[in-house]
């Protein structure tokens, strides 16, 4: 890609008010942070400010184009009047590896060259709460999002209903000039049109002439069963619109799952906390616990210490053809009030065990 006149005079990350090593998520909060600050829709005269802010983003937002920008940047640092027309220091043979070939003998363009590129619509970030049965068994719901789309008044074309966008006058519609270096030409995007090749005489009152416009609109969900809380998922096409036929970015959608007031979960078992009397601990039992369908009936093995893990194969979670396991955790309980049979019997059976627990010790 041809770099452009406004990567040598203009300092994006300066624009965006970002660090130049700032992380692409960083550059992408940046940029929505200040498009929803300066979008004409909600503040008209900010037209300009709002184009610099997609121009910056439109760079920095591209891992190739970030990448290229910054070998211009560090190209043209060292020579005298950087960022100032005619300013540039440039060695040929680095310019040469870099760009392939953009700079020509001869001030010749680049044959082919044309109107700005399509580019994908940008992601957009919703958040879904799920009750624990909804995210066990999956759902198919709604959220709601508010993104740029298609301006309903122009359809999108940015110029007055009745009128339509006339052929840029500077680059005849190829969306880039030629800036001739001397020996060299540099193909630079059109500043009158930004690359698109044509140019918006009588923009729409609605969208004042971006094509765009923000709306609340509800995209439908598909949860699949056994999701886990903070997990992300993605809906391909439902983000923002691309530009220049760009295609359509997509909705990421976190989930947050409420607890169970009974069960949690480790992957696709479930969890289970069971009271136990001293007597059942101790001889064994069989009793009844609940599941998340039908109640199961689970053996306490005599001599069942508190903090011991019983499992239930096959009553956990759903996931394709298997299924988790049920974990049941046993407390044994201490009364903290006795009556006097039950401390009566405690005692007898204190003195008909004599041996200590703690002779190992050695106290």
């Amino acid at each position: 890609m041809a770099p452009q006149r406004e990567w040598f005079e203009t300092d994006y990350y300066q624009v965006l008010g970002v660090r130049p090593d700032a992380p692409e998520k960083e550059v992408t909060r940046a940029y929505r942070k200040l498009a929803k600050q300066h979008h004409p829709d909600a503040n008209p005269g900010h037209e300009e400010r709002f184009k610099e802010i997609s121009a910056a983003y439109d760079v920095l937002g591209d891992p190739e184009k970030r990448k290229e920008y910054d070998e211009v940047r560090r190209l043209g640092a060292g020579g005298p009047g950087f960022g100032q027309p005619g300013g540039f220091n440039f060695n040929i043979d680095d310019l040469s590896d870099l760009f392939g070939g953009i700079f020509r003998p001869g001030g010749g363009r680049r044959r082919g060259g044309s109107a700005a590129a399509p580019h994908r619509g940008g992601d957009v970030e919703a958040e879904l709460h799920l009750d624990f049965a909804e995210a066990v068994e999956g759902v198919v719901t709604t959220v709601n999002v508010t993104t740029p789309v298609a301006c309903h008044t122009c359809g999108g074309s940015g110029s007055k209903p009745g009128t339509m966008p006339v052929v840029c006058p500077r680059c005849g519609g190829t969306g880039v000039v030629n800036d001739n270096q001397g020996l060299f030409s540099l193909a630079t995007t059109c500043t009158e049109c930004h690359g698109r090749g044509t140019k918006v005489v009588d923009p729409c009152a609605t969208c004042f002439g971006t094509g765009l416009e923000r709306r609340e609109r509800r995209v439908r969900v598909r949860v699949p069963a056994g999701v886990e809380d903070g997990k992300r998922i993605r809906v391909k096409g439902r983000g923002e619109p691309g530009r220049d036929g760009g295609p359509t970015g997509d909705l990421l959608v976190t989930l947050h799952v409420t607890p169970h007031p009974l069960f949690g979960r480790r992957g696709r078992d479930l969890t289970l906390s069971v009271p136990v009397t001293y007597p059942e601990a101790a001889l064994g039992a069989t009793i009844t616990v609940p599941s998340l369908g039908r109640p199961v009936t689970l053996k306490i093995p005599p001599g069942t210490r508190t903090g011991q893990v019983l499992r239930v194969r096959g009553r956990g979670l759903q996931h394709g053809p298997q299924a988790g396991d049920l974990l049941v955790t046993v407390e044994v309980l201490v009364p903290a009030k006795l009556t006097e049979p039950e401390r009566k019997a405690i005692e007898a059976l204190a003195q008909a065990s004599p041996a200590s627990p703690r002779a190992h010790l050695g106290v």
